[in-house]
């Protein structure tokens, strides 16, 4: 496992978020990214990502009326466990982050494995 502490990966959730072009990141609506040192109790203990909300595609006029952000939520310690050194926890920080936008534009797990993002 690599060792990353909790503010080094941050910054490389920062980082993917970074990358992602200006135009997506300006279509992305009432979604906040966090980090979780390990998925929630009832999910795999070795998911990467969690998107949690409505995506954009099934939001009706009046969604966004008092509507809590979504969430898009990268875990720390499986993505650690995965990886080999700081290089591929930053490559799949990467890739999770996509992944989990991807879902909040409401492209589906099928679709995305589709595109090499699964």
């Amino acid at each position: 496992m690599v060792e990353l502490s909790r503010e080094e990966f941050e910054e490389a959730v920062a980082d993917a978020l970074d990358r992602i072009p200006d135009a997506l990141a300006r279509a992305m609506d009432n979604v906040v990214v966090l980090v979780e040192d390990d998925p929630p109790e009832g999910f795999a203990q070795d998911l990467l990502g969690l998107y949690e909300g409505t995506p954009l595609t099934e939001r009706d006029g009046w969604w966004a009326a008092g509507a809590l952000p979504d969430r898009i939520t990268v875990f720390r310690r499986p993505t650690l466990a995965i990886a080999r050194d700081r290089e591929e926890v930053v490559a799949e920080v990467g890739i999770t982050v996509v992944h989990e936008i991807a879902h909040h534009f409401g492209i589906d797990d099928a679709r995305l494995h589709e595109l090499g993002w699964a």
